[in-house]
């Protein structure tokens, strides 16, 4: 029979086919938590008695969210964690080291594995042909303890993309273009599989961003097919090893296929106070913005710092405009400062903060005051994300936030970039 991605994994990981709606417990690859997250599942593990980890060198604690902490209580989260990893040998990623979905990414996510994570963008890593989603930090704890995890096999829709892509448009637009046909409940417990041309000549950062925000529309995972660009990516990572080239079968059987012609696609972005409440640039042109945020685990990466800086090159951010950066990994944040972007966008006024989640959960830096709006590249807008019920947000692409970041109001990118594709 013939099987989606979702399936195929899932049967191999598993040792026999697997369909839509069964309920299967397949070996857990990768078991990651974050400093939000994961003090919650040591307590658990700790209560029951079960002070452990099945897979230590690919059971990772990240110290991201709130990195560095700033204030005591999450300093004794930190602490704890810390201690849990020595304990057990588990591998600590403390901070600065970066977004937890960015580093699972570039040094443990490969094709075919399950991975679970106790935070809902762990489906990021679908961009790699694996079957990675997030779960409640207690699923977590157990599977990072025993090995294993239970699940259902999750129904597909297949999200075949197809055209090529208009300058200043990126693939953030794109995947809220996505979100706003299907809702944000449209894919709940759904397997996205992101398929077609255009996906096929996508680099790997512009996939991650994909996958990243499959959640978004209530997804379980957000995948696709393992190829050349997969191998590439690994390899450029030291992990060539682990690439194994896997796809859908001819004749998968999916819930739904929607089909998409990016052509004519415009800069799309996410209003207040939902990822599904999306508008095109054109109908929010003009709405002035106090802080830009150009960061996260969806738009963090190189590439997208770097089309934040052909933007910003020799500029300045607007007065009225905090422009914060945060590159989503240590790598990304070198690479940044070897190729001069980092220096561009601090010359234009932007602040350059450690790598990590930085505003986007709204525990600190970059935190709204009152009735101000911020214009991110990040992956969630909900009433009071960055901190405070109070403020507004905007979602869009890094070529968004920046030209916002230069002029002070929402503004189509395609009026400012020098450099449509910024790489």
């Amino acid at each position: 029979m013939a099987l989606t991605l979702a399936e195929k994994i899932l049967s191999q990981r598993t040792g026999r086919e697997v369909r839509a709606g069964d309920t299967i417990i397949a070996p857990v690859d990768v078991a990651l938590g974050q400093d939000g997250t994961s003090p919650l599942a040591v307590k658990q593990l700790e209560s029951i008695g079960l002070e452990k980890v099945a897979n230590p060198e690919n059971t990772v604690f990240f110290i991201d969210h709130a990195a560095p902490s700033p204030r005591k209580e999450l300093s004794n989260d930190h602490k704890m964690l810390r201690e849990f990893a020595e304990k057990t040998g588990s591998v600590l990623s403390d901070v600065g080291a970066g977004v937890c979905h960015q580093l699972i990414a570039e040094d443990f996510g490969a094709p075919g594995q399950v991975i679970i994570g106790a935070d809902s963008h762990t489906c990021m890593a679908g961009a790699l042909g694996a079957f990675a989603t997030g779960m409640g930090s207690t699923d977590v704890a157990i599977g990072m303890a025993l090995g294993k995890t239970w699940l259902r096999v999750p129904e597909t829709i297949r999200i075949n993309i197809t055209g090529k892509l208009p300058a200043g448009v990126f693939a953030k637009d794109i995947v809220l273009h996505v979100i706003g046909i299907l809702g944000a409940d449209g894919a709940t417990y759904k397997a996205l599989e992101f398929t077609g041309e255009t996906v096929a000549e996508m680099p790997m950062d512009d996939r991650l961003t994909l996958s990243n925000m499959a959640v978004e529309a209530g997804a379980k995972a957000g995948l696709i097919e393992s190829d050349s660009v997969t191998k590439s990516y690994l390899e450029q990572n030291g992990r060539g090893q682990a690439f194994k080239p896997l796809k859908a079968d001819e004749g998968a059987d999916y819930e739904r296929i929607i089909d998409i012609d990016v052509s004519n696609l415009e800069p799309t972005l996410a209003a207040p106070h939902t990822v599904d409440n999306v508008r095109t640039v054109g109908d929010l042109q003009g709405t002035a913005v106090d802080q830009v945020f150009i960061g996260s685990c969806t738009n963090g990466r190189l590439s997208d710092i770097a089309i934040a800086a052909s933007i910003l090159k020799g500029k300045q951010v607007a007065a009225s405009v905090r422009c914060i950066v945060v590159p989503s990994s240590r790598k990304i944040f070198l690479e940044a400062i070897q190729a001069g972007y980092i220096e561009q966008l601090v010359e234009a006024g932007a602040v350059i903060l450690a790598p990590g989640c930085g505003p986007c959960v709204g525990v600190h830096e970059g935190i709204l005051g009152d009735g101000e709006v911020s214009l991110n590249t990040s992956n969630r807008n909900f009433q009071g994300r960055l901190g405070n019920p109070l403020g507004y947000i905007y979602l869009g692409s890094p070529a968004v936030a920046a030209a916002a970041a230069l002029t002070g109001v929402i503004t189509d990118p395609r009026e400012v970039l020098t450099n449509a594709h910024g790489r």
